[in-house]
């Protein structure tokens, strides 16, 4: 199975604004990794963590950076416009602030955003409260900063030159085609209406994205919708990259404890296909299903919480749907590979 660094080149953007649980998200795709070593991965710069589509933090890999913020950023951007003028914040503005944090970060510094904010007071840039957050994530879009080491539990910035390799410009339909076939590789099947919520562009670009793929993709209809897969090429290698296989080599049902806001829901418009039919119904609202998950076989089965305290790791197990015993050993087993993650002894609740 591939590691984590793979595995975010292989979904192409990982949703992370939850740092912790978007590294247990790539730890259930990749081989046996552990919490610290996905840090140290963060810290190199082997995998990243900014604002590149919608807008929200993602993971991505540094090789995609470039040209993914070259296509999303614009729309983030117009997403962002009324909070911009609500925040005085204008073009000059924001060339004035990025100027700053790039003199400031220059020769490998890393800040964290508050010391961010204290470079831009000092020269002369009022940076409070929301004002910070959308200055720092205006320098991100515009691929001036990025994420750099973690210092203890807060993120620094880093410049993007500094971090990231220089990469040659992609016109805009080969960006769209490469985020349509990459997309489909990590999540599909898929619908236009995914790919367009999860990159944030308009249902024109994801159509034309998907169009432009078509001679590596496949589509197909069931009933009103449409659905578009890799062919069998970019199944079998995008299978090794990730790790995955059709099924494990094993008898008995497959149980994953998954973080919120996973690429297995969060990355889909209609997420409808990942319930377990006999889910109840307050159990399939968006607030629920965007919780930690209980998925049993590829569906929501139900939901989790997790608690540290005291060099241990608190698993509270919340099954909807009735389970067999295999089912529920296999739902143990894993909350036990959580705690090896982690590196802490578990505590189970409702096992």
């Amino acid at each position: 199975m591939a590691g984590p660094a793979k595995v975010v080149e292989h979904l192409l953007a990982v949703q992370a604004q939850d740092y912790a649980g978007a590294k247990w998200a790539l730890a259930q795709r990749s081989a046996a990794t552990t919490d610290a070593e996905v840090d140290d991965l963060v810290n190199r710069g082997a995998i990243l963590r900014t604002h590149v589509l919608r807008p929200t933090w993602h993971f991505v890999a540094p090789t995609d950076l470039r040209w993914l913020l070259a296509l999303t950023a614009p729309r983030v951007h117009a997403a962002s416009g009324y909070q911009y003028r609500l925040l005085e914040l204008d073009d000059a503005t924001f060339r004035r602030s990025e100027d700053a944090m790039a003199r400031a970060l220059s020769g490998g510094v890393h800040l964290t955003r508050a010391e961010i904010g204290r470079v831009l007071g000092e020269a002369g840039i009022p940076s409070d409260g929301l004002r910070l957050g959308y200055l720092v994530m205006h320098a991100e879009l515009e691929a001036v900063i990025c994420s750099g080491a973690r210092r203890g539990r807060r993120q620094t910035y880093a410049l993007v030159d500094e971090r990231v390799p220089p990469a040659a410009p992609r016109t805009r339909d080969e960006a769209l085609e490469e985020l349509a076939r990459r997309f489909v590789a990590g999540h599909g099947p898929a619908q236009a209406a995914d790919l367009a919520w999860w990159s944030g562009l308009t249902m024109t670009d994801a159509r034309r994205a998907l169009e432009l793929a078509s001679p590596r993709l496949v589509r197909e209809t069931h009933g009103e919708r449409t659905f578009w897969a890799s062919d069998s090429a970019d199944v079998s290698d995008s299978a090794e990259a990730s790790g995955r296989t059709d099924r494990p080599d094993r008898p008995g049902p497959v149980i994953h404890l998954l973080p919120n806001y996973d690429e297995l829901l969060i990355a889909f418009r209609d997420r409808s296909d990942a319930l377990d039919p006999s889910l109840p119904a307050d159990a399939r609202s968006s607030e629920a299903v965007l919780a930690h998950i209980v998925v049993r076989d590829g569906l929501v089965v139900g939901g989790w919480r997790r608690t540290l305290a005291e060099g241990r790791v608190g698993v509270d197990l919340r099954p909807l749907v009735p389970l067999d015993d295999a089912e529920r050993a296999a739902l143990v087993s894993e909350a036990g590979r959580l705690g090896r993650f982690l590196g802490r002894p578990v505590d189970l609740i409702g096992a």
